[in-house]
């Protein structure tokens, strides 16, 4: 019998799974709108970023990155972040999502495949609201990193340690 706790319980887990969607979605429109403040706050204070060999050590270090004058030149030439679809695993107030992503630039008239990325994120939840506590993405290009990503989010766990030099 389904009892009023367990469907609270699984009302608390779809709209958390949401919420972890539309965070990791607005990713892509707050970079491309090159919106520093708004990429920044996706981020727990000390949430990190590594992506290949670069290695973002908190929240500023994101607002940094998004403020540079290379990304606002990608912006400022025609750019898309997509991010597809995130599959999610909430425990408690801790997540993970895997997702892959294109990041699109404009070529001429139209537009080309820049980079595809693998994506494993860890979220938790601060005051009330998910934050992103580590992000990792690694290009698909055939290296095993990028592989070991999409397998550990899809079963719900911590990315596994990636080794830069090796991918």
């Amino acid at each position: 019998m389904t009892t009023i706790e367990d469907i609270a319980a699984r009302l608390r887990r779809l709209e958390d799974e949401h919420d972890i969607a539309q965070l990791i979605a607005s990713y892509g429109p707050a970079v491309d709108a090159a919106n520093a403040d708004a990429a920044a706050a996706l981020w727990a204070e000390d949430g990190t970023y590594d992506v290949e060999a670069w290695n973002m050590q908190c929240r500023a270090d994101v607002r940094a990155m998004v403020s540079s004058t290379s990304h606002r030149d990608l912006v400022a030439n025609g750019c898309c972040h997509f991010i597809g679809p995130s599959v999610v695993t909430v425990t408690e107030d801790k997540a993970v999502a895997v997702s892959e992503s294109l990041v699109l630039v404009r070529d001429g008239a139209g537009y080309r495949v820049w980079r595809a990325t693998a994506n494993h994120f860890e979220l938790r939840r601060v005051d009330g609201q998910w934050r992103i506590s580590k992000r990792v993405s690694r290009v698909l290009d055939g290296q095993p990193g990028a592989h070991a990503l999409l397998s550990s989010g899809l079963e719900g766990v911590s990315a596994p340690a990636l080794d830069v030099a090796a991918q």
